[in-house]
């Protein structure tokens, strides 16, 4: 039976969009709604759904970074699912695309559309190759994308609160940051710190050439790094200057790590 997933932060959306999908597409099964990207990412690794319907505008984590995150964890030899972006805007219909997306809807949905839609998915579905091709396909097409994200002024120092104390960072000092929770992780050569940062806040306010994302909770300042070496399954285990431990980096990220 093909399973689907529903990703929108609007409960009577979504319950439109199963209800059209449950009256054009009856042999599908859908999984329960969810309401943003994180949920959305949970549910798709653990039940596997052969396509997803994600809003793109969702809060925390929308439904690019959700794709993303979903090439990023997938396991080998499953096969990766079908995407469906929908979205209220038709600006976003290009990157849906470049989303490795099978199609695109609009808000709101309209009968003819979603057949059409439906269509497409199934003659997917039944032409589907080998699974391991089209994870490397998607992992390919989604590793550089993600909604521009707005104007900020660079980041020279981070305040780093420790108690009473605030610690005045210089940004050349840090290493890595690291998603922990709620705060992101500062690693110098001799010290971490916790900030009340996220990661999407932080990174528009970095130099990308000088800072690579690694995996989508971590950051590495490319300088720091002395060594990478990829295993079978497209992971790259990274030695760093000044730092004893090790960091990995995604499938989605090892294209920085090919040679010269």
């Amino acid at each position: 039976m093909t399973t689907a997933l529903i990703a929108e932060d609007e409960p009577l959306l979504a319950a439109a969009l199963a209800s059209a999908l449950g009256r054009a597409w009856p042999g599908l099964a859908l999984l329960p709604a969810v309401g943003d990207g994180r949920a959305a990412l949970d549910l798709a690794l653990a039940a596997k759904p052969d396509a997803c319907f994600l809003d793109i505008r969702m809060p925390g984590m929308d439904g690019l970074e959700a794709a993303r995150a979903m090439a990023e964890d997938w396991p080998e030899g499953a096969p990766f699912p079908l995407l469906v972006f929908v979205t209220a805007h038709d600006e976003f219909a290009l990157r849906a695309f470049e989303a490795q997306a099978v199609d695109y809807l609009l808000k709101p949905v309209q009968p003819a559309r979603l057949a059409a839609c439906i269509a497409r998915l199934q003659r997917r579905l039944a032409e589907r190759a080998d699974p391991a091709a089209a994870l490397a396909q998607a992992v390919a097409r989604l590793g550089a994308l993600s909604l521009p994200a707005p104007a900020a002024e660079p980041l020279v120092v981070i305040r780093a609160q420790l108690g009473e104390a605030v610690h005045l960072v210089p940004v050349e000092e840090v290493i890595y940051f690291d998603a922990a929770d709620k705060y992101l992780r500062v690693v110098t050569a001799s010290r971490e710190f916790l900030i009340r940062l996220s990661l999407r806040e932080l990174l528009p306010r970095l130099d990308p050439a000088r800072f690579w994302q690694i995996h989508r909770g971590t950051v590495v300042q490319a300088s720091h790094i002395a060594l990478a070496r990829r295993d079978e399954t497209g992971r790259v285990t990274l030695t760093l200057r000044g730092r004893a431990e090790t960091l990995t980096a995604s499938r989605l990220h090892a294209h920085l790590f090919r040679g010269m």
